[in-house]
Order: structure tokens, then C-alpha cells, then sequence
């Protein structure tokens, strides 16, 4: 069906230069027809390095940002299916820069999301992620609002476009994420930095991220959320996974929870639950209902609460042989491993 979808069709990625947008255009190419891929995003040197490694003339780059609404309506021309990826996605840079997140995640989203109304798109999908859910950093609340401004888009679509999004935990090795730190840490002989060993994060390979996304572009209609279900692990298993992978004895050091960080994250909260659908892979999360005010305000539904949400403490939990396992397939740290054997 994706490939009936992607033929002689036109695809944009915003932030289409980031570890999302790097596989997901490469797995593209390399599996589905298509007319031209639009890659979207600020960073003229990571373009570049992208431009080079796929040197592929259907793929076309642009210089611009999601908060300038003129570049994105501009960009939106003729395109046909639009995978949102840019965002401010640090914790820290969210708590010590807010208002930076509001302009890219929420206004820049908005600008997204009207150019594609404008444009005739025929569906978008918004990548969310955990922290969007019981949010309590600026990252995560920027996030939620994201999902409510493609809620309201699909609401107000009447069907002409359809907008959907996806949400998923830590992308395991993409940039800013902890498996990175840990390799470099090791790398420079310093011990690894855990904020609270008992911490729990769930864990999403890259490819299977991609597969989601995919999944909602060829399932979604509109207001649908989906979300992949994915093992957790604590942070102190992955840290001596790492240790035991690169036979390193620079130890472990706890430094504390920092702002805006939880404990255990949400992909699914329970009130969601009541109106999931739910398969052997994946939660569908339907929002497409009108604003019905009397039903709002004076109606109830009377159904099951489940005690809690989908939460990474009450998901599969790896063990620490599965932990390695799972570090083991990635590309990255088999490359480093080949690295650390040449020396």
C-alpha cells in the first residue's frame, strides 16, 4: 500500500537532516517509489554531508525554518505527504530556554500544518514523543500542544487532508540521547553519568521508529495517534551493558535527577487507554471527535479506568544480557567496536 502511496508522489521532511530524518529518507530510497523527497531544515552543513552521501538528484534540499511561516509555505508546494521530525527535542535547552521550544515546537508546527492545509497535502504526520504525556518539562508541554494542534487540524479538515502523528521514547543512539554520552565517556576514559539508577526509559531502535511512522502513513486517519510498544530499561543496566560491551572499568557515577526529568515515562496515559485501540505491535489512539459542547460539558461516559497508563515500569523490562543484545545491533556501536579492534 506504501508504495502505491509514494508513487510519482512528492515527500517533505522537516528537520529531515536529524537521526530521523537521515534513516527515514534512507530507507525510503532504498525500499519505495517515489517522485521527489524534500528535506527541510536549518543546518546548511548537515545538508551538505546528507547532499553528498546520497547524491541523489530526487532528492532536493532546502535552507529555511519552521518558524518562518513564508519558507514553509513556500517549501509545501505540490507536496503530497509531509513527516513533521523538526523540534527542539533537549530537556535541559527546553528548561533553560522555553519560549525557544514555543516559536519551533508549537508556532512552528502551526506554520507546518497551515502550509500543508493551504497546499492540498494529502496526509501529515507529526512525530511526538513520551514526555508529551503527564508533561512536566518545556520540551514535553510543547510536545503535547504540538498533538493538539494536529487534533484541531484533523478536526477542521473535514476530511480533505488527514493528519495523524506518532509517539515514541528514546530513539536508541540518536543525537542528544544517553547511548552517545556513554561511548564518549568511555572513549575518554571518564566513568559513565547516571542520574538515578533505578530510572526507567523505554527503548526504540531507530528502524523500528521509522517502521511507525510508516505505519501511520499507511493506517492513520484523522486525529489518530499511534504508538509503538516498546521494552524499558533502567539507566543503570544500559550504563554496564555499555561497560561490559566495550570491556571498560571506568565505572559508574551518580549525579542526580536533573529538571524536568521523571523517574518512569508515559506512552499511553490511562484515560487514553479507555479509547485505544491495541494490537499485538501497537496502541491507535482515536481523537477525531467533534466538539460536541453539550457532550463536554453535560455528558459522561460511563466505561472502565484502567488503574494506569502504558508506562515504561509496567512494560517489558530487558535484562541486562537483552540490554546488550539490543546495543549490539546497532550500527553505530558496531562501528565503534570495529574501531576500538584497528587500534
Amino acid at each position: 500500500m506504501i508504495n502505491k502511496l509514494f508513487e510519482n508522489s512528492t515527500i517533505l521532511v522537516t528537520g529531515g537532516t536529524g537521526s530521523f530524518g537521515n534513516d527515514f529518507v534512507d530507507k525510503i530510497v532504498k525500499g519505495f517509489p517515489f517522485k521527489e523527497i524534500r528535506i527541510f531544515s536549518r543546518d546548511e552543513k548537515k545538508q551538505f554531508d546528507m547532499r553528498n552521501r546520497l547524491n541523489n538528484p530526487k532528492i532536493k534540499f532546502f535552507i529555511g525554518d519552521v518558524r518562518d511561516r513564508e519558507s514553509i509555505f513556500k517549501i509545501m508546494k505540490d507536496v503530497d505527504f509531509v513527516f513533521h521530525a523538526a523540534a527542539l527535542k533537549q530537556v535541559p535547552t527546553g528548561e533553560f530556554f522555553p519560549l525557544e521550544s514555543v516559536k519551533t515546537n508549537i508556532f512552528g508546527t502551526a506554520n507546518v500544518l497551515d502550509a500543508a492545509v493551504e497546499a492540498g497535502v494529502i496526509k501529515v504526520v507529526v512525530l511526538s514523543t513520551d514526555k508529551a504525556v503527564y508533561p512536566i518539562n518545556a520540551m514535553g508541554m510543547t510536545k503535547a500542544l504540538l498533538e493538539k494542534l494536529m487534533i484541531s487540524k484533523a478536526r477542521n479538515s473535514n476530511n480533505k487532508n488527514v493528519f495523524c502523528g506518532v509517539r515514541y521514547g528514546n530513539v536508541m543512539y540518536s543525537r542528544g540521547s544517553v547511548l552517545p554520552l556513554f561511548a564518549d565517556q568511555i572513549q575518554k576514559g571518564q566513568p559513565l553519568t547516571v542520574t538515578n539508577p533505578n530510572m526507567t526509559r523505554f527503548l526504540l531502535p531507530l528502524p523500528v521508529a521509522i517502521n511507525l511512522v510508516l505505519h501511520a502513513i499507511e493506517k492513520g486517519e484523522n486525529g489518530d495517534v499511534f504508538v509503538r510498544k516498546s521494552p524499558a530499561v533502567t539507566i543503570e543496566t544500559i550504563a554496564q551493558a555499555m561497560l561490559n560491551i566495550f570491556k571498560s572499568s571506568v565505572g559508574i557515577k551518580v549525579i542526580g535527577i536533573r529538571a524536568g526529568e521523571k523517574v518512569h515515562e508515559t506512552l499511553v496515559t490511562r484515560e487514553e487507554l479507555m479509547k485505544a485501540a491495541e494490537d499485538r505491535d501497537y496502541y491507535r489512539i482515536r481523537n477525531f471527535e467533534q466538539l460536541d459542547y453539550d457532550k463536554y460539558f453535560t455528558k459522561g461516559k460511563i466505561d472502565h479506568i484502567p488503574e494506569e497508563g502504558y508506562t515504561s515500569n509496567n512494560t517489558k523490562r530487558l535484562t541486562l544480557e537483552e540490554t546488550q543484545k539490543l546495543i549490539l545491533s546497532l550500527k553505530e556501536i558496531q562501528e565503534l567496536l570495529k574501531w576500538k579492534k584497528s587500534k
